[in-house]
């Protein structure tokens, strides 16, 4: 049984390296939008609703912007700045207003989107996370919700950067000696950077220029992202590996990936151990990516020599937060994106989003969904969803070296190609491939935008049915072209891995994998078993999940012939532990298994 090993999380653009996971298993082979982004509209009103020439729309600019963006704004609009407002305030004032930009500090919440009476069309976050803005009620309102991701990339970079350099030389603890007045030269000997291997985790914008610079400190350089494209990293020196080499390798780890439910405490007790001792940590990306009671007895425990943060599980951290008080941590107060200058290039980014957005062009850096006609999504809810799960199934089926670069969806209706619209589709689609492990907000959008910039390219085809178009779609397929498989039964006999869905009494079911025809619906999480077809199975793979207390929503079965190959498709409520799914790959008759998570 292969060993078992963290998965990979970080996603960049949709290349992938070889990556050991504790969710599949296989013998050698015989010869052989969340929804809850389209939200039910109250109003099938546009999204954006372009200006009149004879009156100017009021922007209310909320938290401090710099005077760069505000001189873009007045060009267009009436700017109102107004800082530090309470939610009291700030909804007494939405109602006058058709544009709100803040930074992190101001919630947008429910109740503001209320108090606008219709009126507010764009809110504009000046920097990256949307945290504190309501999406669900800014969509179901009407309003448009831009941010700011590119403007302080070499801001962070550098600061990571200035962390890195700081952490090895004891900067921080050195001045404070001093200024206490006492004078440790040799209690803060430091290390060199020069021949040292740094791992940079998330080969996106950042981790790229953390890259860059490093190399030009004369470090060597390795990358994991299961995404990033190998000849971006080949340009700059930058090799590619695995999770777990990039843990068991790196002199220091500089950390760059999103905050998302995969990517949550990566950095655990269980990932600790896998360190270099007195391996150094920097981290210029989210708090949350780290456990940070395990770090620091990691770092008590020698594991982990000494760390830098910019970032918090909770902003800022309680006075007595041990982590912070540690004498080998260096911290600082979330500056990454602190620079005159990257405070000026967001002030430009989101006034030339929030402009435009007022101007009636729709934004790539919008991070919700527009508005869709009420009739039209209640047609499409069902379908919205199996194609997102489709997505959500085949990205997580793709294994090895190669990256997803070419996917195909086949739609088969009966309808005429005017009356079926499948860009929605095929945006959740993209949301299913891309969002789960990314920063990145799909919508109907940026959709298309986020898959060119990450050299994604989808090709769709109808196949025109016979018979009643009452319903829109018969089924969706899905196929990755030039990809190796987690699953050697996902691939079809024309060699991609090939998911195929259809709705079912208004639930979305998987009704293929490969070759094999399966009926399952997609809730919870799937296990698919490639088996010998023999009696007893299902009730020895229902035996072990019902140990543990795993609830067996469904099960199916798809077979070639009576006695020959058969695939298993197992709905669960609960994620079954390591050991669960070792002792189902170990039945005799379980040839590969997986576990994918919906």
């Amino acid at each position: 049984m292969a060993a078992f090993a963290s998965p990979s999380t970080r996603l960049s653009n949709l290349s992938l390296k070889k990556t050991p996971s504790p969710l599949s298993w296989k013998r050698p082979l015989s010869p052989a939008f969340g929804l809850s982004s389209f939200p039910h509209c109250r109003r099938s009103a546009p999204l954006l609703v372009v200006m009149s020439m004879d009156a100017k729309p009021t922007v209310l600019v909320a938290e401090k912007l710099g005077e760069a963006g505000l001189n873009l704004l007045k060009e267009f609009a009436n700017v109102d700045c107004s800082y530090n407002l309470s939610s009291e305030e700030l909804c007494t004032k939405i109602s006058l207003c058709d544009a709100l930009i803040v930074r992190s500090g101001t919630k947008v919440s429910r109740e503001v989107f209320e108090s606008s009476g219709g009126r507010l069309k764009v809110v504009g976050r000046a920097g990256v996370g949307i945290d504190n803005v309501d999406l669900a009620a800014a969509t179901e309102h009407g309003c448009l919700v831009v941010n700011a991701p590119t403007a302080n990339t070499v801001a962070a970079a550098e600061h990571g950067i200035a962390l890195l350099t700081a952490m090895a030389r004891n900067i921080a603890q050195a001045d404070a000696s001093v200024k206490a007045g006492k004078w440790q030269r040799s209690k803060y000997v430091g290390v060199s950077l020069v021949g040292k291997t740094l791992a940079v985790m998330g080969f996106g914008k950042v981790g790229t220029e953390v890259a860059r610079r490093a190399k030009g400190l004369g470090m060597h350089v390795i990358a994991h992202d299961p995404y990033a494209p190998a000849d971006r990293a080949r340009a700059i020196g930058v090799e590619l590996v695995t999770f777990d080499e990039a843990l068991a390798t790196a002199d220091f780890i500089s950390l760059h990936m999103p905050l998302t439910p995969t990517t949550s405490k990566i950095l655990n007790d269980e990932n600790f151990i896998k360190m270099k001792k007195g391996v150094r940590i920097v981290n210029v990306a989210r708090g949350g990516v780290i456990d940070e009671e395990a770090l620091r007895k990691a770092l008590d425990a020698g594991i982990v020599a000494q760390a830098a943060l910019d970032v918090f599980t909770v902003e800022p951290p309680p006075k007595d937060n041990k982590l912070v008080q540690h004498e080998n941590v260096t911290v600082t107060p979330h500056l990454g994106a602190s620079t005159m200058e990257a405070q000026e290039g967001v002030a430009i980014e989101i006034a030339e989003a929030v402009v435009g957005a007022l101007k009636g062009e729709l934004a790539a850096t919008a991070v919700n969904a527009p508005m869709v006609p009420a009739e039209v999504l209640v047609e499409l809810k069902p379908y919205v969803v199996l194609a997102e799960k489709l997505g959500r199934l085949a990205v997580q089926l793709v294994a090895g070296g190669s990256g997803v670069k070419s996917i195909k969806v086949t739609y088969a209706s009966a309808r005429a190609p005017d009356d079926l619209d499948t860009r929605l589709l095929r945006a959740m689609i993209t949301k299913g491939l891309i969002e789960p492990i990314s920063s990145v907000f799909i919508n109907l959008v940026n959709a298309d935008f986020t898959a060119k910039q990450r050299g994604v390219r989808i090709s769709e085809e109808r196949i025109i049915l016979d018979g009643s178009p009452e319903n829109p779609l018969e089924s969706i397929q899905v196929q990755i072209a030039n990809v190796e498989s987690r699953f050697a039964s996902a691939i079809s006999e024309s060699g991609e891995i090939k998911v195929e869905g259809r709705v079912k009494d208004g639930v979305p079911h998987l009704t293929k994998v490969g070759s094999f025809e399966v009926d399952v619906t997609l809730e919870g999480s799937i296990i698919l078993c490639r088996q010998v077809d023999q009696p007893g199975m299902i009730g020895k793979v229902g035996s072990i999940l019902g140990e543990e207390n795993v609830n067996v929503s469904f099960m199916s079965v798809g077979r070639t012939a009576p006695r020959k190959q058969a695939i298993m498709a197992i709905g669960v409520d609960d994620q079954p532990s390591k050991e669960s799914l070792k002792r189902i790959g170990e039945i005799p008759a379980v040839e590969e298994f997986v576990f994918l998570k919906l």
